[in-house]
């Protein structure tokens, strides 16, 4: 029995929600979003509670279950609050800055590293060793987090690179003479 899938998702006050069929539009202050359920559960909209069910009791149909209403609560989320993720770069030289919309990093390449983020996400440099990304996605913040983050993953013996705020990299000892 799915512990997440049997609280209903609470959509706020200035949030419309539509449910067509298995379909799912939210509209909030940030902008609107949308999905489409599978086939396995069962959507039922009520004022102003959403309620995923499961068809049967099938192992695919209870594992959608949570997992469908977590996205469900995901998109009330985004459209209210938004998501954000931030990185820190760490090592000598290692530096960012925006450039239009695209962001442009020195990370100990002989090169300067752009990025362009995706649609619905910004990215920010509160400081040239620090990267905000924001939006309403929450899959589409974090995807785009790891592929900055991707370009210079945390080294374990001196902890260069780009690391998520708050993550600890387990250092290694280095050779001993």
């Amino acid at each position: 029995m799915s512990r997440i899938g049997k609280k209903p998702v609470e959509i706020p006050s200035g949030v419309t929600a539509e449910l067509n069929n298995k379909s799912l539009k939210i509209k909030g202050p940030k902008g609107e979003l949308g999905m489409t359920f599978v086939a396995e559960v069962n959507v039922t909209l009520d004022g102003n509670l959403l309620t995923v069910t499961p068809v049967d009791e099938s192992q695919r149909a209870r594992a959608m279950w949570g997992l469908q209403r977590s996205l469900a609560a995901n998109l009330v989320e985004g459209v209210t609050k938004g998501f954000q993720k931030e990185l820190e770069l760490r090592g000598v030289g290692y530096r960012a800055q925006m450039k239009g919309r695209d962001i442009v990093m020195q990370l100990g390449f002989s090169h300067e590293v752009n990025y362009t983020p995706r649609d619905g996400v910004t990215l920010a440099t509160p400081k040239p060793t620090q990267i905000t990304v924001t939006g309403m996605d929450k899959q589409a913040v974090g995807q785009t987090a790891a592929e900055i983050r991707r370009f210079r993953k945390p080294e374990p013996y001196k902890g260069k690179g780009v690391r998520y705020v708050g993550e600890f990299v387990r250092s290694k000892e280095g050779k001993k003479k």
